[in-house]
């Protein structure tokens, strides 16, 4: 398992992209309006990269693991007490899983199976819409 992203929760998504701007470093990746929610990538020089999500409760933060083998991984943490709280789902990388251990943790399993649908859907302009707000570093 690799920790690929942290899923934050921010009920602002334009602030606090500007705010994870500030760190050292930091570079916006993408930023996605579709669906009733605002995603954007940030990458802070080192995995994992943070998402900000505006459809997450606010102040929480989800690690997503990627992983060979969804279902492998999935019996596994099963067997250790884990258990699925919700999926499999699609993701534009791949299926996912959330499951959550009985003292409260709480991750996500990825299947990475398309890594850079992501990127590749931004740098196409699958960003333009009415809606969708460009990242501070647009030239677009």
């Amino acid at each position: 398992m690799e920790l690929r992203y942290l899923y934050v929760g921010s009920p602002d998504v334009g602030r606090a992209v500007a705010a994870w701007l500030r760190v050292p470093g930091a570079k916006a990746r993408w930023r996605f309006r579709h669906f009733g929610a605002d995603v954007a990538a940030i990458d802070v020089g080192s995995a994992p990269v943070v998402l900000l999500a505006d459809h997450r409760p606010p102040g929480s933060i989800l690690p997503i693991y990627a992983v060979d083998d969804l279902d492998s991984s999935l019996e596994t943490l099963e067997e250790a007490g884990w258990s699925r709280d919700v999926g499999p789902m699609g993701t534009p990388e791949g299926l996912a899983c959330v499951v959550r251990h009985d003292d409260g943790g709480t991750i996500a399993l990825l299947k990475v199976e398309r890594p850079n649908a992501m990127d590749s859907a931004y740098a196409d302009g699958a960003r333009l819409s009415p809606s969708q707000p460009p990242l501070p570093d647009d030239r677009s």
